[in-house]
């Protein structure tokens, strides 16, 4: 199948585009409009137990972050923020046991983030990111590649993580600030649904969409 999807690249107004509108129309790289065979394949699939009540819960919740949704016309009203609507998904599936897979970096915002959980009655697994204790060495990293070199210094563990997660039982588990690739090989290995609190950027403060708003100004260089 040689057909591009670039959605990125739509200038359709919103509401009027196939994805938004019955009687929408979409570029000639649309993805509603060159792979109808596969929709249909995709929404019998949402039928499936492991993924329909998720995906009515997923649903529900979105809506449920705007105020005043009965009156029209209709401006947008978010209200809550993601710590909080992180919080009404997770009861509203009845998860009991959360996991937290953090970043050592983050140590802090861990445990302030597991007290806001355990206050609303969730019980909580957290995992720090150098769990295990495994020295870069194992996997083949040398001296010059480390953070500080000449030291000794313990690998990100995500599959451990993970795993510790998996045994605990968790009904959802929760990232927060793992790096690029370290956060790809947690969602590989985990066995329960994840969502992401936050994402690591240690320049903006784990805003990574910082970079994009100022990519004209401050950040040219991510293009230059």
């Amino acid at each position: 199948m040689n057909i591009i999807s670039h959605c990125a690249r739509c200038k359709i107004p919103k509401n009027e585009r196939i994805c938004q509108s019955q009687d929408g129309k979409g570029p000639k790289f649309c993805p509603t409009l060159n792979f109808a065979d596969i929709i249909a394949e995709i929404t019998d699939e949402y039928q499936c137990p492991e993924f329909k009540t998720f995906a009515q819960l997923a649903s529900i919740q979105e809506a449920e972050c705007y105020a005043h949704r009965a009156n029209g016309p209709y401006v947008l009203h978010p209200e809550k923020c993601r710590i909080q609507e992180t919080m009404e998904f997770a009861a509203k599936i009845g998860a009991k046991k959360l996991g937290l897979a953090f970043c050592g970096g983050l140590q802090r915002e861990a445990e302030m983030l597991c007290d806001i959980l355990e206050t609303k009655g969730f019980e909580v697994f957290s995992v720090c990111c150098n769990a295990g204790g495994v020295p870069k060495e194992a996997i083949g990293i040398s001296e010059n590649q480390k953070v500080h070199i000449g030291e000794y210094e313990t690998m990100c563990n995500p599959l451990f993580q993970a795993e510790v997660l998996n045994q605990a039982g968790t009904d959802f588990n929760i990232v927060l600030g793992l790096c690029v690739g370290h956060d790809s090989l947690f969602f590989k290995k985990t066995t329960a649904m994840c969502t992401v609190l936050a994402a690591k950027d240690r320049v903006t403060g784990h805003n990574p969409l910082a970079a994009l708003y100022t990519v004209h100004s401050y950040y040219q260089k991510l293009k230059h």
